[in-house]
């Protein structure tokens, strides 16, 4: 009976090792490639649905679930956003941090998707505000303890309190006092005013509704919380999902 030489069956044993090895780094390559070009492409997608929606650039990341998985399944944990100059209405300048959870996307977020519930809070600083008011407003300046912003209008001649509140499950702004020199003014005259800041403080995106506001020394903060919303289909433009 013939027998193979121990030097055969270790040649033998070491390729095989050898052609395990190969596999295993091509299956770990094509892994990383599949998910780097999951992550690439369909973070994107996502992305630029929720910048549209923002109305400005944004930051996202999605979490630990690797995006090759969600590629297959379409279901992404969590999505978080981070702003430093989102716009709702006329607004300029606030900073937004946001996560939304249970989110399902069609056709790798082409196709849009579902929003599970969503949370956000919103600051708006007083130099955005005064920004955003521009014309008659010269400058804003807001008091924690009174809950109060105050607004030089007509060069500091005129001063406008006002105090930001929820109604109606949304944000109002109500003139407290609006004087000249020290005289009350009727508080239609600033209406304008008035109407413009409230929008902006309105009109948020995925039925996010206010649950808190405050007024801080710096300007105003808003707590915002969402149900089920709609996650909109792709603009058409099929280089970005693709």
């Amino acid at each position: 009976m013939s027998t193979t030489p121990p030097a055969t069956k270790s040649a033998t044993r070491r390729n095989l090792l050898i052609a395990l090895a190969v596999v295993a780094v091509l299956l770990v390559t094509a892994v990383v490639g599949g998910e780097a070009y999951a992550r690439h492409t369909v973070s994107r997608c996502i992305s630029t649905q929720f910048e549209k929606e923002m109305g400005s650039k944004i930051d996202v990341s999605f979490g630990a679930k690797p995006m090759l998985i969600t590629w297959i399944d379409g279901k992404v944990p969590t999505v978080k956003v981070d702003s430093d100059d989102t716009k709702f209405g006329p607004a300029a300048g606030m900073v937004v941090h946001a996560e939304f959870h249970d989110v399902e996307v069609t056709d790798r977020g082409r196709g849009g998707g579902v929003i599970g519930s969503s949370s956000a809070d919103v600051t708006w600083n007083n130099d955005g505000i005064r920004q955003t008011l521009g014309g008659l407003v010269s400058g804003v300046r807001s008091s924690a303890s009174s809950g109060m912003l105050t607004l030089d209008v007509l060069g500091g001649l005129a001063q406008l309190q006002v105090k930001p509140v929820i109604k109606g499950g949304v944000v109002e702004v109500e003139t407290q006092s609006a004087q000249l020199l020290g005289v009350g003014l009727p508080t239609d005259l600033v209406q304008g005013i008035v109407e413009v800041f409230t929008k902006s403080l309105q009109g948020y995106p995925y039925n996010m509704r206010p649950s808190e506001v405050k007024v801080t020394d710096d300007g105003i903060s808003v707590r915002l919380t969402g149900d089920r919303a709609e996650l909109p289909p792709a603009d058409g433009n099929a280089n970005t999902c693709s």
